[in-house]
């Protein structure tokens, strides 16, 4: 379609009317004028054109050719909205539909001409300003056109979800706006989407206006936006959610309001037709269709029936055929349904059944009253598209105003206004008060048209709070939007489970993720119901620190810039207007108070250094808003700091307290030899305790032991402490218990209890000084800190595999400027982020990559192994392609950027490895469960050993007498029980920790996947890491997996003696002739030409004709110069090397020399025209060439192969037969054969015929082969091998082959390295190698190991721990102290990280090693061992049963084929893949797979 634009032009030196004639003359002879008008008073041309035929620039030089000056006034051109009318044509025309389009394209003003399906009505687009419907019906000569729909205003076009061209507005009313934040937050959130061109958000009228491109985004997408944005939206113009062609819905609606007598007799002319729907597949489908269909004003009712697959639709036929209801259903999103119209016997049986839910009751008996007015209004005083803009800008601000169109030309406004909230009289005011002369050329018109929600309305049976409950949940989980929050300060699972078990209670959140090792929250909410900034405060008052990550998921073409020397709103307003003129800009906010500029562009159509230019050119500094690329949260550095300061803090108080302790402990068995040696009496010793400088009374009750333990308690308990109260008293409020409520209860119980205990000594004025437990809470504070501190430490380790991907991106980039011939004009360093792609980047020896590129000039080493895992350097020269991240070595490159920001190599796996490292195993959920019982548990058992041990003491005192360590006399009996139950308690409470419980599994995964990731091995996440070391059978796709997935040519046998047609000869005919072919074939024999004749130019190829599944035919010459060159390099070759000739020529006497030299060309080199035909058997015998048997016989050995066998004739002489095939690659075997020793089935699966299929399981080592399974079937193999119980793991190359990757176990995709993100697969391995397939299994088998081993190392820690500690294993001595207890639990969190640290030295396989052990081992399967199943049937053609002797002679004679048939042969390794790239459709001379 012509898009229509004006543009001014101001013309000097015009002197009188002949001027302006000549210069109108002269541009309306161009090709794409619409209209001139020359004005000799204004000095300018108004020029209305055609934009995909003309610029303002080329209309200026016109100008200017004709001997003016010619200037651009104003350099972007106003767009023309153009009007539509409908045309009938007459029945009995003298000219086609297509004549009469042709008729009325050549005239001035018709934009574009449609004519509809039924061939009736011509649809046509004017420029109002030029002609008129009525001019329009005049045009063609002959032909009387009607008018049979009033013609539609600009401004009814607006509503143009409806309008086929390039874009459509959508309206939509938004609540929930507050202040001009909110606006610039919904036009920035959608103003970054693709298809979206335009944004307008009114704050006062609650609207957004956008212009988008309805194939690229739909409207509903644009509503979830608004809501994902914490907003309330609804459609004012609900848009129908129908595809019909153009023509089609533009009839459909235009078609006029009915009144109810007319809605009567339709209803008793209606007829219901019963079509069958195939593809439905829930009741979504059903919705879709009876509400799509429904939409239609020729549809009374749609009744749509899931169990019946039918649809009852009652329509007017005067109106709508059933064809187009027909094709209507089938266009229905997302246009996947087929569809029938019914027999009229099964019409019977089905319409009685059906209940329509949608227009079930008659049309409204009132007319439709229109929901806008439309009103021309004339505008005196406009001189430039300024003025224009302002009147626009004003009106639509106005509550009621739907739309504003004004036109400079024409001097008139068109508003779109709804008649409730203004008037005409209103808007011709508010233009007058802008200081233009406004007035009315007539009444406001009624848009011929209401909106289609009074249509919908009048037909809708139920208010919309009846909506089924069923419908309303899906529409809600349509709106449900993705947020990540940055979560610090959990500690274990249980802190996970804590934040996971509360959130999912609050109303508005879907499902909560959270990740102990990479500190994140993903959380799925309900942007209706709540929004990221109260789910952070959620977690906030949980007790963690949350902020929500804003950067999270951003996409490109965002810019954050901070811009210096504003001083006033005028310089806001200067960069934000010069902004969005700039061309690519989609939205600006620059905020003066924080100097800072936010701005959204097209990065297809600018980059960020044209707009940071734009700011400079406008006097103003600008710089970039640094990212943070540190991974800084990663590195727990903040904790680390803190648990260290708690750990000093305590340990600083602890020693003195510990000294004191030791002190005690010393003298106290010193006092019990002496009592038990020196035969002292009980009284003496009292005395002698009492005597002890620590056990001094400063007063009655309080020895200086106490007071001293007290005053170093208390600092330890509120400092070092201090971080544990807060979080156990946030647990503790939302009903939950974690390690801190443990650590807590066991300091402050101990605390407690002293100090009650001492101040009821003073207040009874005690003689003997009580025993207090002073000294557990510092040295439980000092080893569970010293214990967090070491953890932390751990877990920033687990990470460096991530932070050092993050470390490997560039910083800058040093960008070049090129001229003719590469000539480096100019360079500069630039921060990476402005890197554009197409930009020119130089990388000097030594650099980072700083974007994915291609090398356009110089030849490197380039170091990968960081990102791909490959140890040797790779070379690279022009046309490779380079990793952002790599490091160049040994010479300069420049390099054009393809990808940049967020679309590089290494930002995908560091988002992979990122989302993998926050999933979780399914053993981890399992731990999680576990350790929210735990610390319940735990508090209850310590409880009951408490109460346990005060009954065992007071029953029976001396089983605590002869177990109680440091028991001394001068202690009462009820105290030392007491003392001892506490102990016991205090030390259940310390031992027991569920933190290594949690740690066990993410801990692993975290290293896991970041081995695999340096490895050149993405797992994406817990799930296949862990499912992958269950993995029975392992499935390889063949093409591009096993295979190279590109045909080769294996070998060329000369059919002709060599002196007739050299062979270079015929290598340069073959190969010219083929260069024509787009054929993968083709393209192999080309490039096996270019190779073999070293060269890269060819002859010329002529007449090229080509027959799909046959061959080619064409004409070849101009080969002459290319022979020359390659004789003279012959004849020096020849000169050195003769000897070498003569051997060949002696050792194969029945093959002629391939080099023979042709008689020496004369000097006038005269170009021969070659006639060749390329291709099979058949071809060659269509154009009378006979095949002899000996070459029959060699192409069925080839096919046999599994090559395909191709024939060539130069002259009507069959000369060559050329065997292709795809090569299996190299490395294929050995994994095959790895696999099989771990204990794995393997299986090969193709779309191949079973002869292929066969050929290559041979080679590699595989004896069960599923041939010709189709893609679609492939999935149902999987699941086949899934219900016989096993595991299956699927290796493919990601394309194809993904519906079978997503079924499997495990999905295993092969990327290439910049095809890392492939959705489907579970693991992706970003080179190019099977032996990968094995590291994967095998890393997933060893990281399994270690997680039960962690989970060993944390039970036995609770298991033998807890017993201990509560006394149990006290008759066999032993016991354990508080202090004890909380070691033994700081050691079992350390030991687990520790643990899983371990797995950081994990080597992948290496294949030297692997080959090593095979050797000896590996060889071809004969045919006999491959069970071949072709198809979705299992049961298929099994291979023959040969006897022992059968099989040897069948192997001897396979060896000695291949070795005749190989003599030529340029490379021995042999495979194939007909089907995919076969030109042969014939037979292959059917012979058994293994008769020979």
């Amino acid at each position: 379609m012509m898009e229509a634009e004006s543009v001014a032009i101001g013309v000097e030196g015009m002197t009188c009317n002949s001027c302006v004639q000549s210069i109108e003359q002269h541009l309306g002879k161009m090709n794409g004028i619409h209209n001139i008008k020359v004005s000799l008073e204004d000095k300018n041309a108004v020029v209305i054109y055609d934009s995909k035929l003309q610029t303002p620039v080329t209309l200026q030089e016109a100008i200017c050719d004709m001997g003016f000056d010619a200037t651009l006034a104003d350099s972007s051109p106003q767009p023309v909205l153009p009007d539509t009318i409908f045309l009938t044509l007459p029945a009995h025309s003298a000219l086609t539909p297509r004549q009469v389009c042709a008729a009325l394209l050549r005239n001035k003003g018709i934009v574009d001409v449609k004519v509809s399906s039924d061939q009736r009505t011509v649809v046509v687009k004017f420029i109002p300003s030029i002609t008129s419907g009525k001019h329009i019906t005049q045009m063609v000569p002959g032909v009387d056109l009607n008018i049979t729909v009033p013609e539609v205003t600009p401004g009814a076009w607006e509503d143009s979800s409806w309008s086929q061209g390039s874009s459509a507005v959508l309206r939509l009313k938004v609540d929930g706006m507050t202040c001009h934040s909110c606006t610039s937050t919904i036009e920035g959130k959608l103003g970054k989407l693709q298809g979206i061109q335009r944004i307008r958000v009114s704050l006062d009228n609650k609207e957004a206006v956008v212009v988008y491109q309805p194939s690229l985004i739909t409207a509903e997408e644009i509503k979830q936006q608004i809501e994902g944005a914490g907003f309330t939206a609804a459609f004012k113009k609900q848009p129908r959610p129908l595809k019909l062609s153009g023509i089609d819905l533009e009839r459909l609606r235009n078609a006029q309001p009915r009144s109810s007598e007319a809605s009567q007799r339709e209803n008793s002319s209606s007829k219901t037709a019963v079509f069958r729907v195939e593809g439905m597949h829930c009741s979504s489908c059903v919705l879709n269709i009876q509400s799509s269909i429904s939409a239609l004003p020729a549809v009374t009712s749609a009744v749509v029936s899931l169990e019946n697959k039918s649809a009852a639709i009652n329509y007017n036929p005067s109106l709508i055929s059933t064809e187009q209801l027909r094709k209507a259903v089938e266009n229905v999103s997302p246009e996947t349904f087929r569809v029938s119209l019914l027999e009229e016997h099964e019409n019977l049986t089905l319409v009685p059944t059906l209940v329509s839910p949608l227009k079930s009751v008659p049309a409204s008996k009132e007319p439709i009253q229109p929901l806008t007015q439309v009103v021309v209004i004339n505008i005196e005083g406009m001189t430039c598209s300024s003025c224009v803009q302002s009147i626009e800008g004003v009106l639509s601000q106005k509550a009621g105003v739907k739309s504003v169109h004004v036109s400079l030309l024409n001097g008139n406004g068109t508003i779109e206004y709804d008649p409730l909230q203004t008037s005409p009289e209103d808007l011709r005011c508010a233009i007058e008060d802008m200081g233009f002369d406004a007035s009315f050329p007539e009444l406001p018109v009624a848009k011929a048209q209401p909106c289609p929600e009074a249509q919908l309305d009048s037909h809708k049976p139920e208010p919309p709070s009846k909506v089924p409950a069923a419908h309303l949940g899906r529409q809600e989980s349509k709106t449900i939007s993705k947020c990540y929050v940055q979560v610090t300060g959990m500690t274990c699972a249980s802190c996970v489970a804590n934040i996971e078990r509360n959130l999912r209670r609050e109303d508005g959140i879907h499902s909560i993720l959270v990740a102990l090792m990479a500190g994140k929250a993903e959380v799925r909410y309900n942007p209706a119901v709540i929004h990221p900034a109260a789910i952070a405060e959620l977690i906030r008052e949980l007790g963690f620190g949350a902020t929500v990550m804003e950067n999270c998921g951003e996409g490109d073409g965002i810019l954050e810039l901070v811009v210096r020397g504003m001083t006033c709103a005028s310089c806001v307003h200067k960069i934000e207007s010069t902004l969005m003129k700039t061309n690519g800009v989609l939205y600006c906010s620059v905020a003066l108070a924080t100097n800072k500029a936010h701005i959204k562009y097209d990065p297809e159509a600018i980059g960020p250094r044209d707009v940071i230019q734009v700011i400079k050119d406008l006097g103003f500094t600008t710089s970039l808003v640094k990212k943070d690329r540190s991974a800084s949260h990663l590195d727990h550095k903040q904790e680390i700091r803190q648990w260290k300061r708690s750990f000093v803090v305590s340990l600083v108080f602890c020693i003195p307290v510990m000294g004191l302790m030791i002190y005690m402990m010393v003298m106290d068995s010193q006092l019990s030899d002496a009592h038990a040696h020196h035969n002292m009496s009980t009284e003496e010793m009292e005395a002698l305790h009492s005597s002890m400088v620590l056990e001094y009374q400063l007063m009655p009750g309080l020895s200086v032991m106490n007071f001293l333990s007290f005053l170093f308690c208390v600092p330890v308990q509120v400092f070092g402490g201090w971080h544990f109260y807060i979080q156990a008293s946030r647990a503790l409020r939302h009903n939950t218990a974690n390690m801190d409520v443990l650590v807590v209860l066991a300091t402050s119980i101990a605390f407690l209890y002293s100090t009650i205990i001492l101040l009821v000594a003073m207040a009874e004025r005690a003689k003997v000084n009580p025993v207090t437990f002073f000294d557990t809470p510092p040295m439980l504070f000092v080893f569970i800190s010293l214990g967090r501190w070491l953890e932390h430490v751990a877990k920033g380790k687990t990470s460096e595999a991530l932070a050092r991907l993050i470390s490997l991106q560039a910083t800058e980039a040093t960008i070049v400027t090129l001229g003719p011939d590469n000539v480096l004009l100019s360079e500069e360093q630039v921060d990476v982020d402005l890197v554009q792609r197409g930009d020119i980047v130089k990388v000097v020896p030594g650099g980072k990559f700083p974007v994915d590129g291609r090398v356009i000039e110089g030849h490197s080493m380039v170091d990968e192994s960081l990102i791909t895992g490959e140890a040797m350097p790779v070379t690279k020269k022009p046309g490779n392609t380079v990793i952002a991240g790599s490091i160049n070595q040994n010479g300069t490159l420049l390099i054009s950027a393809t990808h940049v920001g967020a679309d590089t190599t290494l930002s995908q796996i560091v988002k992979l490895v990122e989302e993998a490292q926050t999933s979780k195993a399914p053993i981890q959920q399992f731990a999680d469960k576990l350790s929210g019982y735990f610390v319940p548990f735990i508090v209850a058992v310590s409880v009951v050993t408490l109460l346990a041990w005060i009954i065992i003491g007071f029953v029976d005192f001396e089983i605590v007498e002869k177990y109680f360590l440091g028991y001394n006399k001068s202690i009462s009996a009820a105290e030392v029980i007491i003392r001892f139950a506490f102990q016991c308690s205090i030390t259940v409470l310390c031992i027991a920790c569920p933190c290594s419980l949690g740690l066990a599994t993410p801990t692993a995964v975290m290293v896991g996947t970041g081995v695999g990731a340096q490895n050149g091995i993405l797992i994406k996440g817990g799930e296949p890491l862990e499912m992958a070391h269950k993995v029975k059978v392992v499935v390889f796709d063949k093409t591009g997996t096993i295979t190279h997935g590109t045909p080769e040519v294996m070998q060329v046998k000369f059919l002709v003696e060599g002196n007739l047609l050299p062979r270079h000869k015929m290598l340069a005919i073959l190969g010219t002739a083929e260069s024509s072919s787009e054929h993968p074939l083709g393209a192999a024999i080309t490039k096996y030409c270019k190779k073999e004749l070293n060269s890269e130019t060819l002859g010329t190829c002529t007449d090229f004709q080509v027959v799909p599944g046959c061959g080619i035919s064409c004409k070849v010459t101009n080969i002459e110069a290319l022979l020359y060159r390659k004789n003279r390099m012959v004849e020096e070759n020849n000169v050195k090397n003769v000897t070498l000739v003569n051997i060949e020529e002696n050792a194969d006497e029945s093959v002629q020399p391939a080099l023979i030299i042709d008689a020496e060309l004369p000097t006038p080199v005269t170009s021969q025209k070659y006639s060749v035909l390329i291709g099979n058997r058949e071809w060659m015998t269509r154009n009378g060439l006979q095949v002899r048997n000996e070459v029959d016989k060699a192409m069925m050995e080839h096919e046999r192969r599994g090559r395909t066998a191709v024939l060539a004739a130069v002259d009507g002489v069959l000369c060559g037969l050329i065997a292709i095939a795809d090569t299996v690659k190299p490395e294929a075997e050995l994994a095959v054969h790895t696999l099989k020793s771990m204990g794995l089935e393997v299986v090969l699966m193709t779309g191949d015929n079973s002869k292929t299929a066969r050929s290559i399981a041979s080679q590699v080592g595989i004896t069960k082969v599923f041939a010709e399974v189709l893609p679609s079937h492939k999935v149902a193999k999987v699941k086949q091998l899934q219900d016989e119980g096993k595991r299956v793991a699927m290796v493919g190359d990601g394309i194809n082959d993904s519906p079978a990757l997503a079924m499997a176990n495990v999905g295993i995709a092969i990327g290439t390295g910049t095809d890392v993100a492939i959705e489907a697969a579970d693991v992706v391995l970003i080179r190019d190698d099977l032996m990968d397939v094995v590291a994967s299994i095998d890393l997933s088998r060893k990281t399994v190991k270690r997680i039960r081993i962690n989970f060993v190392f944390a039970l036995i820690y609770n298991l033998i721990g807890v017993p201990i500690a509560a006394g149990v294993f006290l008759p066999i001595g032993l016991v354990l102290q508080p202090w004890m207890g909380s070691a033994a639990m700081a050691a079992s969190s350390v030991s687990v990280v520790l643990s899983s640290l371990l797995l950081k030295m994990y080597q992948k396989p290496s294949s030297e090693k692997l080959e090593f052990r095979a050797r000896g081992q590996m060889r071809p399967k004969s045919p006999s061992e491959i069970s071949v199943h072709v198809g979705i049937d299992e049961s298929g053609p099994g291979s023959p049963k040969l006897s022992l002797m059968d099989r040897l002679i069948t192997y001897s004679r396979a060896s000695i084929n291949s070795l005749l048939s190989d003599k030529r042969s340029v490379n021995s390794v042999v495979l194939g893949e007909p089907d995919k790239h076969s030109l042969l459709v014939g037979d292959f001379g059917e012979e058994d797979d293994t008769a020979l």
